[in-house]
């Protein structure tokens, strides 16, 4: 069974990316207890400064789509939406190896 990557941008209102950024770093810890979430980063751009990417690593797509009913990820869905004012998946990948 193939790895699964995903590469999202998420657009955030003025002034809150470090909000999002706080928010995602948070889900990130809960990743850390998911043995099938291989890499989970939160990026910023300077170009982009209402941006946050996230490029994440699974071990099979349905274990990222199992991630986002955890009632963890629940609860940081709830805190990030209000700020939020868009998402993009940038793409899905297939990782093939390399360094993590």
């Amino acid at each position: 069974m193939s790895k699964f990557g995903l590469y999202g941008k998420f657009t955030v209102n003025e002034g809150e990316r470090d909000n999002l950024v706080e928010i995602l770093l948070d889900a990130a810890k809960e990743m850390e207890e998911l043995e099938e979430c291989e890499i989970y980063l939160v990026n910023t751009s300077d170009e982009e400064p209402n941006a946050v990417f996230v490029y994440e690593v699974w071990s099979k797509e349905s274990a990222h789509r199992a991630s986002l009913s955890l009632e963890a990820t629940q609860t940081l869905i709830k805190r990030a939406k209000p700020i939020i004012t868009d998402m993009e998946r940038i793409s899905s990948l297939r990782p093939r190896g390399g360094k993590h």
